[in-house]
């Protein structure tokens, strides 16, 4: 009696075996079940991700929002009479007026090369009253 137990206990412990230890078993569902789930919340994310970019899209095929958005941030543009004002934060200091370059007008060409102008040749100009 005792090696008919001891045969049907080899038995059961063979066909365990595979339940838990193999190629399908439960600790390998176990771990897929768990790299199922990290992969949804991965998808999740770059499903919000895509929904917003696809708003972008659709906002830069229809209206004039955001490529002046666009243009205004990423490209330092601004509309004629608007004043640019740059916050600095505190504890910055002040920059030196020779320290940046000073934007200037650019200077108008001579009388003589403006189209339009008459004609004086070679001779010297002569002060206006």
């Amino acid at each position: 009696m005792r090696l008919l137990f001891l045969v049907l206990f080899a038995l059961v412990a063979l066909i365990q075996y595979p339940l838990w230890l193999g190629k399908g078993g439960w600790f390998k569902v176990w771990d897929l079940q768990r790299q199922v789930a990290e992969q949804r919340e991965t998808n999740e994310g770059l499903r919000a991700r895509n929904a917003a970019l696809q708003a972008e899209v659709r906002d830069l095929e229809t209206g004039t929002g955001a490529i002046e958005e666009r243009a205004r941030g990423e490209l330092g543009m601004m509309r004629d009479g608007e004043v640019f004002v740059h916050i600095l934060p505190p504890g910055v200091a002040l920059p030196s007026a020779n320290s940046t370059p000073q934007a200037t007008a650019p200077k108008p060409p001579p009388a003589a090369n403006r189209p339009g102008a008459p004609a004086t040749g070679n001779r010297p100009a002569t002060p206006q009253r």
